[in-house]
């Protein structure tokens, strides 16, 4: 009997898994008729694939392309298409480039805000083909304004589509739209799609500068079939290293929005495999879903004023898809729970349900746990980069097993549980050893509260806790019907918080996989009035550690790098014009067959000083090795302009390349001052003073446009700058000048730095 309850235990909360996942995210039915107004699944495949062939970032023939092809399927539709040519300059990420933006508008039959649409074309240099990041968008918003045209139905509300150009440089058409577009004035709302890998579900992510509760009501007007949300995923996103096109909105327009974007399969985000065979078509139809709904509904309602006065908690919750409350009842929820916690610790001492010494007693499992739990993980993957150092690498940090490894520690993580627990506990009462679990969740809710309020829901777990721990000191029940009536109370913890084990390592990188071992050892604790019966769960614990070995053999076993999962490296060569000079640098920490043909013998573990150009992750060279030089041409430089008014000195400097070039990166030895700083005549931060204190002030991103780059400025009279220029190119490969062997086919050029590049540099001194 006691084996049969645990089986069925076992039962309901593997489903409650599979259905806490299953509800992120539609199925793609073969079977479904798709009429002319039906989003069409094929249609943005055919359109993903024409568009996804090749890289085509910022200033390559490919770009154009793909902009002409985006282009003339719009016209394809009846609608009047402009690209809007603007240089625009992000000082946040020191980038500049002149844009090339793709608008559209679909008049509405009244004059009030507009609703825009948002993605972006450019695919993240050198390398990836953008098939996710953002092809997915762009094609999300091709069919789904097809199909949206043929109801034949005008919206009420204008519908600007805005596909930008130069997002993976530093947002830069979004900047260009804002500050330089009449179309931005009458913007109500934002709908950005996006990708930060190529499957799994698609968040709902709020921009916004004030409240959330009208944004989140109107979300829930629309009524997505498959809402993804929680109040907690824009605090996450806001600790990322990135922003999205929707954040220019936000920060420099006032204008609220919506972030559609999937982050799952991470191993694929900004290389050569974000391609379209790789792309998840259930995460394409997730796109989609939001994309009919929010339309339909935004294009037709009130965009005057989406600011509310007040913050709303949300979550995916089981049945109502999505609960919600002000984050004024996060304090009296606190408080509530608080009092119950005491009032029932009081029933049970005096009913004798609970000791003080049994309860105490209680805190020395959970604790052990919790500190096991976060440190073995912890350690986990810190043992997995001394066996596979290779994956250090995989500079985005989440290895193409990364499931397998994340199925791994969950697994054994229970495993650590059910062995802390036979050990410490006993002959415990379940009732005192649900006390601990309890009131270090209400500890984390009172955290919470002060330091990060997106996350108050953690407080609903803790009523599902009490209700069981009402239930065992009132009531008293065969321990059969407690334990199936107790895991249906659970059912909302593990509906919430089982997908957040999974999401934070895929999204953060597998070194936070100490997050998932602490969400279950605290999800674990809640439910230990189900698992505490330690004759009849003695074979779980051996099948989460047999399912551990089974795991992690899978994972090990996977752990190599193929065609299908290619290995990222790099090479680059560096001519120094001043000291006439030349090295080779890769930033790869294991040397492969590819990287060992220029470093096999005589060459240098570390970097070369001043030598990398700025990434993403300030990712330095592992090891660098003299070569010949070359004697690569640099930019032609004209000072077209340099006097002094007063006590301030006033240059123009115009650099004309000699070669093809991809970006120039202009640094300085020490702190400067640029006064006035203008790029191609656009003032840089609004004509306040650019400051900066060493190192790079500028990378300018050369479009198709761009025969040259101008800066002006001005600076005290007496000062002297020295400033170093490095002149990039993507054409290592391809060169004459050099004669390298290409990558195998299990490789793949390392993303987030300036790979397979020819970077020539020198001084200049104003």
């Amino acid at each position: 009997m006691k084996k049969g309850t645990s089986l069925l235990s076992v039962f309901i909360v593997i489903s409650v898994l599979f259905w806490s996942f299953s509800d992120l995210q539609p199925s793609i039915s073969k079977k479904k008729q798709v009429t002319p107004t039906d989003f069409s699944l094929d249609n943005a495949l055919y359109h993903l694939k024409n568009i996804s062939q090749k890289t085509h970032h910022v200033g390559t023939k490919e770009h154009k392309n793909v902009q002409q092809y985006i282009v003339g399927e719009l016209e394809k539709l009846g609608l009047e298409t402009e690209v809007q040519i603007q240089t625009a300059v992000n000082k946040k990420w020191f980038a500049a480039t002149t844009t090339e933006n793709i608008i559209a508008k679909i008049e509405g039959t009244s004059s009030g805000k507009s609703l825009l649409l948002l993605t972006h074309y450019d695919s993240n240099p050198h390398s990836s083909l953008g098939a996710s990041d953002a092809g997915s968008g762009v094609v999300t918003i091709l069919e789904g304004i097809r199909a949206f045209l043929a109801k034949n139905t005008p919206p009420k509300n204008d519908i600007i589509i805005l596909i930008s150009d130069a997002e993976e440089l530093g947002l830069l058409g979004a900047k260009a739209f804002v500050a330089a577009h009449e179309l931005a004035k009458n913007v109500g709302l934002v709908l950005n799609f996006e990708a930060r890998g190529s499957g799994g579900p698609s968040y709902m992510l709020l921009e916004t500068n004030g409240k959330n509760s009208q944004l989140m009501s109107e979300f829930m007007a629309s009524k997505p079939n498959y809402p993804a949300a929680s109040s907690l995923m824009y605090s996450v996103y806001k600790m990322l290293p990135n922003d999205t096109d929707l954040t220019v909105f936000r920060e420099e327009a006032n204008i609220n929005g919506f972030n559609f974007a999937f982050i799952g399969d991470h191993f694929d985000y900004h290389t050569a495999q974000d391609s379209y065979e790789r792309l998840d078509r259930e995460s394409l139809a997730h796109q989609a879903d939001y994309f009919t709904t929010s339309v339909n509904y935004f294009a037709n309602s009130d965009l005057e004023n989406l600011n509310s006065e007040k913050d709303l908690v949300y979550v995916n919750f089981p049945f109502v898809k999505i609960i919600s409350y002000p984050f004024s009842w996060i304090l009296p929820m606190i408080i509530l729970a608080g009092l119950g916690f005491l009032i029932l610790l009081v029933f049970g001492i005096f009913w004798n349900k609970i000791t003080i010494k049994g309860m105490l007693k209680g805190f020395v499992p959970f604790l052990v746990s919790l500190i096991l739990c976060g440190v073995v993980s912890y350690g986990f993957w810190k043992l997995i980069l001394k066996l596979h150092p290779s994956y250090t690498d995989i500079l985005q940090g989440f290895t193409y097993n990364g499931y397998l490894y994340i199925t791994t520690v969950v697994l054994l993580n229970i495993w650590i549980l059910f062995k802390v627990y036979r050990y410490f506990t006993g002959n415990a009462k379940t009732t005192e050893l649900l006390v601990a679990p309890t009131f270090i969740w209400l500890l984390i809710n009172v955290f919470v509260f002060k330091e990060l309020q997106g996350a108050a829901f953690f407080i609903l777990p803790v009523f599902g806790a009490l209700f069981i721990l009402g239930i065992s000191i009132f009531m008293n029940l065969k321990k059969s019907t407690e334990s199936i009536l107790f895991i249906l109370i659970s059912i909302p913890l593990l509906y919430i918080f089982a997908p957040m084990i999974k999401m934070f390592p895929v999204g953060l990188g597998l070194s936070k996989l100490y997050i998932s071992g602490l969400f279950v050892a605290l999800i674990f604790g809640l439910m230990i009035a189900t698992f505490h019966q330690k004759e009849s769960n003695h074979w779980l614990q051996k099948i989460s550690g047999f399912l551990t070995i089974v795991f992690f053999g899978m994972a090990t076993y996977n752990a190599g790098f193929s065609v299908d999962n290619k290995k990222p490296n790099s090479l680059v060569y560096i001519q120094n014009s001043d000291t006439k000079k030349a090295y080779y640098g890769t930033y790869n920490t294991v040397l492969d067959s590819y990287t060992k043909q220029i470093f096999n013998t005589e060459y240098t573990k570390g970097s070369i000083p001043a030598a990398e150009t700025k990434s993403k992750y300030n990712t330095r060279f592992q090891y660098h090795k003299e070569t010949d030089f070359k004697a690569f041409k640099t930019s032609n430089i004209r000072i077209e302009l340099d006097t002094v008014i007063n006590s301030n000195r006033f240059v123009e400097v115009v650099l004309s390349p000699q070669r093809a070039l991809n970006k120039i990166e202009f640094l300085s030895k020490g702190a400067i001052q640029l006064n006035q700083f203008k790029v191609n005549d656009v003032l840089v931060n609004n004509g306040k003073p650019h400051k900066t204190r060493g190192g790079t002030f500028l990378i300018y991103h050369l479009g198709n446009e761009d025969k040259a780059v101008t800066l002006s400025f001005s600076i005290k009279k007496e000062e002297k700058l020295e400033i170093m220029i490095n002149e990039i190119s993507y054409d290592l490969l391809t060169n004459k000048a050099f004669s390298l062997t290409p990558r195998s086919e299990e490789m793949m050029p390392m993303p987030f730095v300036t790979n397979d590049a020819i970077i020539v540099t020198k001084k200049l001194h104003l």
